[in-house]
């Protein structure tokens, strides 16, 4: 996890310095062919690799601090990504995750999944979650959910299953407006082919997401899924094989007992007009 971590900041810096991958080799020696590798973690950069690209980029200060201690850390399994510790730059750890993933599972117990939220929905949860929350906090976050959004953009869009518990959708967060512009909205993004939207009721009972939400990114047949799951402490990577199949196990329990998405929608729909 830290290593594919490292490899899309490593990519993001060289573009941003507006570098090819033949630039950087012909820069700092490095043979283009290992540059691949480690921009794609298929490889670990050596240290004084990841010193030389670092130079190049013009990284300093802590940020490459925090680079550094993400190679020399790149072995270890799992990880506790805490708020106050996140890399400089446009993307958290998830985000990064995220946008190289071709498929996420999402399930929510109390919230709308981020994705799929309205820019007032969002604005209106965070202030309630962080009620200590700055203007400019709040700014930052929302630009960053819009970046996020993206991925469901474009001729190859990130294939998205969103399963949410029936609670998130009677909790009102914000205003009964911004529920039911909330409520318009997942009944638009449901009917997009990439996006599956499933809603548990509440008459199902007790099922196994009651614990709390996870989301599971699939990254294809060349690189195992890995599970985060968000808190107030920060976000929990999983990437151990027992901990991927009991999530996707999970997940399987949570579509059987979810509405259909047929059904969903029209919930959605009778939800809204109760308003």
């Amino acid at each position: 996890m830290r290593l594919r971590r490292l490899a899309f900041e490593l990519r993001r810096l060289r573009q941003a310095a507006g570098l090819s991958q033949e630039d950087v080799a012909e820069k700092t020696n490095v043979n283009i062919v290992t540059l691949y590798r480690i921009e794609t973690a298929k490889a670990k950069p050596q240290l004084r690799t990841l010193m030389a690209l670092l130079d190049v980029y013009g990284v300093t200060g802590d940020h490459r601090a925090d680079l550094v201690t993400l190679q020399k850390e790149a072995k270890q399994r799992g990880w506790l990504h805490g708020f106050e510790a996140e890399l400089p730059g446009p993307y958290s750890a998830y985000i990064g995750l995220e946008a190289e993933a071709r498929q996420a599972i999402n399930y929510e117990s109390l919230f709308i999944p981020g994705l799929l939220q309205t820019e007032n929905y969002t604005r209106a949860m965070f202030r309630g979650v962080r009620p200590t929350i700055t203007d400019d906090e709040v700014e930052t976050r929302i630009n960053a959910r819009t970046q996020r959004k993206a991925l469901l953009e474009g001729d190859t869009p990130l294939r998205l299953w969103a399963i949410l518990d029936q609670a998130a959708l009677s909790r009102t967060v914000g205003s009964d407006v911004i529920m039911r512009d909330q409520l318009a909205h997942l009944i638009q993004q449901a009917q997009r082919p990439h996006i599956t939207l499933q809603v548990i009721p509440f008459s199902a009972g007790a099922h196994p997401g009651m614990p709390g939400s996870f989301i599971v990114l699939k990254f294809g047949t060349d690189n195992p899924d890995v599970i985060h799951i968000d808190s107030m402490a920060g976000g929990l990577f999983l990437e151990e094989g027992a901990d991927i199949q009991r999530y996707n196990h999970i997940c399987e329990h949570l579509r059987a007992i979810a509405l259909s998405p047929t059904e969903t929608t029209t919930l959605l729909a009778s939800l809204r007009e109760d308003r």
